[in-house]
């Protein structure tokens, strides 16, 4: 489908919560916060644990629920809200609370390809977890290709070491329809993806169905940067249609 307008948000409409990646921070999500925001949604945009402007180090968040702890915070007592989500929307592995209707627009990346800077191990009471570096060359060619250039500049003064979790999550009990299963979820399909090639997204819903899969055709793997109105339009339009 083409992507929607922003549509203005209704009186009394769902809050928006609009989760960042790793390596990254609320920041990125400015550009759709703003859009957002000017049609009248509740918006929230929070660092995640090391992440941003949190102050914590990543010793600080050894366990991906330590990483995720200020979105559940931000989740708790909350009724009904919908969470756009880049990279691990969906592994967010608590129950959602009642009325939460749309944890995700989830857009994962699971490989790691060249330009990844190195991962490293910790040690000690509290170990490291895996740890990895989004180099410079990297976000350019293939997270950045089609952002602006003043965005891609801003991610070299904001960017942060963070995790997949990897170990930590392959721990986990897997996922339940009584938790993950307990939400709708619509996937955003970015076709100029370089890191998440389109066949691979495609690959991830086939084997992980939701209630629905959209596409931007100009987006890089940044849609809040390379899309944000397409994106923008599509949050608002899932938040309507999946009241």
């Amino acid at each position: 489908m083409s992507a929607p307008a922003v549509a203005t948000a209704a009186e009394g409409a769902t809050r928006i919560i609009l989760v960042h990646g790793p390596g990254h921070g609320g920041w990125c999500w400015y550009r759709v916060a703003t859009l957002l925001r000017a049609a009248g949604h509740r918006v929230d945009a929070p660092d995640l644990a090391a992440s941003g402007a949190d102050a914590r180090r990543l010793r600080d968040a050894p366990t991906f629920e330590d990483y995720t702890r200020p979105l559940l915070d931000a989740l708790r007592g909350l009724t009904d809200g919908y969470l756009p989500g880049q990279r691990r929307g969906r592994r967010v592995r608590h129950r959602p609370p009642a009325g939460l209707r749309q944890p995700a627009l989830p857009r994962h990346r699971e490989a790691y390809p060249d330009g990844l800077d190195g991962q490293r191990h910790g040690c000690g009471a509290r170990p490291l977890p895996a740890s990895v570096f989004l180099g410079p060359e990297f976000l350019r060619r293939k997270l950045y290709q089609l952002s602006p250039p003043e965005d891609y500049t801003l991610s070299q003064s904001l960017a942060r070491v963070s995790s997949y979790y990897v170990a930590d999550l392959r721990g986990q009990p897997p996922f339940s329809e009584a938790r993950y299963g307990a939400a709708r979820k619509v996937y955003v399909v970015c076709e100029q993806d370089q890191a998440l090639v389109e066949p691979y997204q495609r690959a991830m819903v086939t084997a992980c169905p939701v209630a629905e899969v959209r596409e931007i055709a100009g987006a890089d793997h940044m849609a809040m940067f390379s899309a944000p109105a397409e994106l923008a339009g599509h949050i608002a339009d899932v938040a309507s249609t999946y009241a």
